[in-house]
């Protein structure tokens, strides 16, 4: 995992996350995760990338930031995470991680991302290319944690 490859995340994240649901993000301490990352939070959401670079990109949240976030997105109180809050959060991951590829694009990375799949549960398993780095990033909404276990594949290199 290159540190590079990471501040298009949280660029994209902080950007997204004030102009969808106008958070005030503020980024915590950066750590290094090995290739067996486990879901931290009570909700995630995975996309892969590929391209010149390879790898996952893994939002994780509790449920109450989660209920917050897709309130605020839907403009209406959310009770439960149910098919159209699922939605709107993957639908979060899903722009902010089209952005982070767009930076990359910038920097001459060309990438693809897949689908978001949304995972419920924490100490769930996610076998990873390489080793992820981990940013926390903090609002008014709670705390969301950006796993990004991202390489430069061989054609790229």
């Amino acid at each position: 995992m290159q540190v590079e490859f990471i501040e298009p995340f949280v660029r994209a994240t902080f950007t997204v996350l004030s102009q969808v649901v106008s958070a005030s993000p503020e980024r915590g301490q950066l750590t290094l995760r090995d290739g067996n990352t486990f879901t931290t939070q009570e909700l995630s959401t995975l996309l892969g990338v590929s391209g010149d670079i390879e790898g996952v990109a893994l939002y994780g949240m509790s449920q109450v930031t989660a209920l917050k976030i897709a309130s605020q997105m839907l403009d209406q109180d959310v009770k439960e995470i149910d098919e159209l809050a699922s939605s709107a959060l993957s639908e979060l991951a899903n722009i902010i991680t089209g952005n982070a590829t767009t930076h990359l694009e910038t920097a001459g990375f060309q990438c693809d991302i897949t689908p978001p799949s949304l995972i419920n549960g924490s100490g769930i398993q996610v076998t990873t290319l390489c080793p992820a780095l981990l940013v926390p990033v903090s609002s008014q909404f709670g705390k969301i944690d950006i796993n990004v276990a991202l390489r430069k594949t061989r054609k790229a290199a």
